[in-house]
């Protein structure tokens, strides 16, 4: 493990944070380090855990009325959120989209009255989101998406989970939300940053691998190996501490290389 040396100087000490999606994965590696570093966790989960986490909450990020219920039962002076729930894109195209993307957003900005001011917000996007560039129409039109909006929406814009494109859509709709919320909320000193794994090792790797096909392939002949929830976690935790500040509307990539490798490939580098 490589938090040994962040452990000892407690960076997340007195800290509340909010992890969704706790239960596994990502998630729970989360919840697990911030525990480590002093921190306590409420966490969000569809599923029921009782691995680091302080309090937890069961909730379905698909649906408005559930997410609702859940902050007005949340607590308030709350330091920061890892939005870490998702779904992988052998769910239905208007469930990834809902839990992903509207959700997830609709969450965060009812949660930003319980949050502390200097409070830290941490997007998991991934590496699917690296086109983003190519899908603005369709991003800029789901901007005030609503949930009732969402299976319309997606027949409107071809967005279907052929290929992965609902996933790779709610990731570079994501990714854009964090860059245009750089400064919504500086007067507070709230911030929100994102970070995007490449393929990780997780419960779902499996579903990516079987819907994503020769694109999936490529990168294993590429890469070296996949990456771990331990390699993202650390990441995570350090955006959520007050050593971090200053970084706003920020993607960091934590994909072993593989978008240096697609930006070198895209202009021939």
């Amino acid at each position: 493990m490589n938090d040994e040396r962040w452990a000892s100087g407690k960076l997340l000490r007195d800290k509340t944070i909010v992890v969704t999606g706790c239960s596994s994965g990502i998630g729970k590696e989360t919840a697990r380090l911030i525990k480590k570093l002093g921190g306590d966790v409420i966490g969000v989960d569809i599923n029921k855990t009782e691995e680091h986490v302080d309090e937890l909450y069961l909730a379905d990020m698909s649906d408005r009325r559930t997410i609702k219920a859940l902050i007005m039962a949340l607590p308030t002076r709350i330091d920061g959120i890892a939005n870490i729930a998702g779904l992988p894109p052998t769910a239905s195209a208007e469930k990834v989209i809902l839990v992903n993307l509207v959700g997830l957003k609709f969450f965060t900005e009812n949660m930003i009255p319980k949050l502390n001011d200097n409070a830290s917000i941490v997007n998991l996007a991934s590496l699917a989101g690296f086109g983003w560039e190519q899908a603005v129409d369709s991003i800029r039109a789901s901007e005030d998406l609503e949930f009732e909006d969402v299976t319309q929406f997606a027949r409107d814009h071809h967005i279907t989970n052929e290929g992965g494109r609902s996933y790779f859509f709610s990731k570079e709709a994501l990714l854009v939300w964090t860059m245009q919320r750089r400064w919504t909320w500086r007067d507070r000193g709230i911030r929100m940053n994102a970070v995007s794994p490449g393929p990780v090792d997780t419960p779902i790797l499996k579903d990516f691998i079987a819907t994503l096909g020769e694109r999936a392939e490529e990168d294993n002949r590429v890469m070296d190996r996949p990456g771990l929830p331990e390699d993202i976690a650390p990441l995570v935790a350090f955006l959520l501490s007050d050593m971090t500040t200053w970084i706003r509307g920020t993607n960091i990539p934590v994909d072993g290389g593989m978008s240096c490798h697609l930006q070198c490939k895209k202009h021939q580098l």
